[in-house]
């Protein structure tokens, strides 16, 4: 059988409005296919962030200007309604999703689709939904490594080239292009199955966070590092009349 990182692997990336994934807004958004020795296929978006503004915090990473965004961006409901399009086919074919610190996106995902009213992606794919995601690997597979772990970083250590960081296409190939990397260096990673990485990354995610969690403790007593992965469960907040 063909190993999971020679198969068609869907790269996804979002440069957005905030780093919180609660509140955050859709800036640019890239969905692309690439690997099992297809053509690779990007699909890209730009959105008008409903109106809203583009903090210069933001505008500075991602280099999209809240004038910009609204002068060229599409309507920000038709672009979340076409990525849960394309992300739906995408995992009922079998295509696992590779994104970096996934549990930004995906929740980011989510919650843009709750706020339009729409079936979420977990609720359209169900169980089907299988990650990849690049930053957990690496934790897991070089665990005592020093530095920083951000992709930039990840595309130096695994020798992977990233022209145009910050732009949802770049981000999104380069995901993909260091999962393949991963799966190339370590044999224990190589040897699972779809289904046995995603699981085990659900552990291991949670492991990590725990870790950083009591680091963080021992200057902040109430740190709190988020383990659920690979997106952070919808908590309605429940309002007193």
């Amino acid at each position: 059988m063909t190993p999971w990182y020679e198969q068609r692997l869907c790269g996804l990336d979002f440069e957005t409005t905030s780093p919180d994934p609660e509140t955050a807004r859709i800036v640019t958004a890239c969905v692309v296919q690439c690997g099992g020795d297809h053509p690779t296929q990007p699909a890209n978006w730009l959105s008008d962030v409903e109106g809203q503004e583009i903090p210069a915090a933001a505008a500075e990473i991602h280099g999209v200007t809240t004038e910009r965004a609204h002068a060229e961006g599409v309507d920000l409901r038709q672009v979340v309604d076409e990525i849960l399009a394309a992300l739906t086919q995408v995992v009922l074919s079998g295509i696992p999703v590779v994104a970096m610190n996934a549990r930004y996106d995906l929740t980011v995902l989510d919650r843009e689709a709750r706020r339009f009213g729409m079936t979420p992606l977990t609720d359209q794919v169900g169980a089907g939904l299988r990650v990849i995601d690049p930053y957990v690997l690496d934790k897991q597979a070089d665990r005592y490594r020093k530095g920083s772990r951000k992709l930039i970083a990840l595309c130096e250590h695994y020798k992977v080239s990233l022209d145009g960081a910050h732009s949802a296409d770049a981000d999104a190939v380069a995901a993909c292009r260091v999962a393949w990397r991963q799966g190339c260096w370590y044999s224990p990673l190589a040897a699972m199955s779809l289904d046995e990485l995603h699981a085990a990354q659900v552990g291991w995610a949670a492991e990590q966070a725990a870790s950083l969690q009591e680091y963080l403790r021992r200057k902040d007593p109430a740190a709190v590092v988020e383990g659920a992965w690979p997106l952070i469960p919808f908590r309605e907040v429940r309002r007193d009349r």
